[in-house]
C-alpha cells in the first residue's frame, strides 16, 4: 500500500509539474505578444516616441520574463525535493504508532 500510494504521489506531482510549466510558457508567449503588439501600436500612432516605447517594452519584456523562470524553480523543487513524499512518511509513521 506504501509503495502504491508513493508511485501516485511521484505520478499526481509529474502531472501538475507539466501543466504547471505548461501554462508558464502559454502565459509568457502571450505576454510577449502582448508587449511588442502594444508597442508597435504605440510606434505605428506615434513614430516620435519609438525611443521611449522600446525602452519600456524592453523593461516590461524583462520583468515578464522572469515569471516563467520563477515557475521553473518551483516546478523542480516539486519534481526533485517533493514536499508531498515526506508529508506521507510521517503520515505512516503517526499512524502506525
Amino acid at each position: 500500500m506504501n509503495a502504491e500510494m508513493l508511485s501516485m504521489i511521484y505520478a499526481y506531482t509529474a502531472v501538475g509539474v507539466g501543466v504547471i510549466l505548461a501554462a508558464a510558457g502559454l502565459g509568457s508567449a502571450i505576454g510577449w505578444g502582448l508587449i511588442c503588439a502594444k508597442t508597435l501600436e504605440g510606434i505605428a500612432r506615434q513614430p516620435e516616441m519609438r525611443p521611449a516605447l522600446m525602452t519600456n517594452m524592453f523593461i516590461f519584456a524583462g520583468l515578464m520574463e522572469s515569471f516563467p523562470f520563477i515557475i521553473l524553480a518551483f516546478a523542480m523543487w516539486f519534481l526533485f525535493a517533493n514536499p508531498f513524499v515526506g508529508a506521507l512518511e510521517a503520515a505512516i509513521k503517526a499512524a502506525v504508532h
